[in-house]
Order: C-alpha cells, then sequence, then structure tokens
C-alpha cells in the first residue's frame, strides 16, 4: 500500500469538505451536495488504495464501497446519507431537474448532508488507518 496515494485522496477529500462548507454558507445547497459526494468518493477511493486495490475512474459510491470491503461495516445512516448524495452527483453534472432538488434541500436539510458527510467522512478516515 501506497501511504502517499492514500494521503493525496484524503486531501483531495478534505478539500472537498472546506468547498462544501462554503457553498452552503453561500446558499449554493446543490452544489454543496456534489462537493459532498465528491469527498465521500475520494476518500472512499483512499479506502480502496489502504486494501491494495487501485481506485477506479469511477463516481458509483456503492460500487467504490464494494471494492474498499466497507459494504458489511456501513450503519443503516450511512447508507441512507449516500442515497441522498448520489442524486446529488449527477444533478449537479446533468441539472435536467435541478429545480427539484432546489426544493428538496433547502437550508436546514443541506446543514444535516454536510454534518452527516462531515461525520461519515471522520469514519471512512479511520478506515484508511
Amino acid at each position: 500500500m501506497d501511504e502517499g496515494k492514500i494521503d493525496y485522496w484524503v486531501t483531495l477529500s478534505e478539500y472537498d469538505l472546506v468547498v462544501a462548507r462554503a457553498l452552503l454558507d453561500k446558499e449554493h445547497y446543490l452544489y454543496m451536495g456534489f462537493m459532498c459526494h465528491q469527498s465521500v468518493e475520494k476518500m472512499l477511493k483512499a479506502c480502496c488504495v489502504r486494501k491494495n486495490i487501485p481506485p477506479p475512474p469511477i463516481h458509483k459510491l456503492d460500487r467504490l464501497i464494494e471494492l474498499a470491503g466497507l459494504n458489511t461495516l456501513l450503519t443503516e445512516d450511512q447508507f441512507d446519507l449516500l442515497d441522498e448524495l448520489i442524486p446529488m452527483n449527477i444533478q449537479a453534472r446533468y441539472p435536467a431537474h435541478k429545480d427539484a432538488i432546489y426544493k428538496l434541500v433547502g437550508k436546514s436539510k443541506a446543514f444535516e448532508i454536510l454534518s452527516r458527510t462531515e461525520e461519515f467522512i471522520r469514519w471512512l478516515k479511520q478506515q484508511t488507518k
């Protein structure tokens, strides 16, 4: 396993969380959700490296969880968070239904998603040790 590659993905993940917080402050909730997705994705890639699995160039969180061997360790709340983040990645890239997402994710929901993502990132980071 390559500690440098793990650190690379962890650093990117943490930076994405900083951006997510800034977007929440600016009330850009869809893009805040997108950055939460990106942060989780990159931390999962760090977990893959920890398992000596080269992280594939994919965005599918469920597939990355499987590759990292974490699917049996996640809590129901963590799976629920992933269910919320996955559509935000798609909607931010292909915003055909952006208005619907904006109606679903107001300030309090966005704050909740960010808080849960930060908690999940802390847990995932422990999995890279």
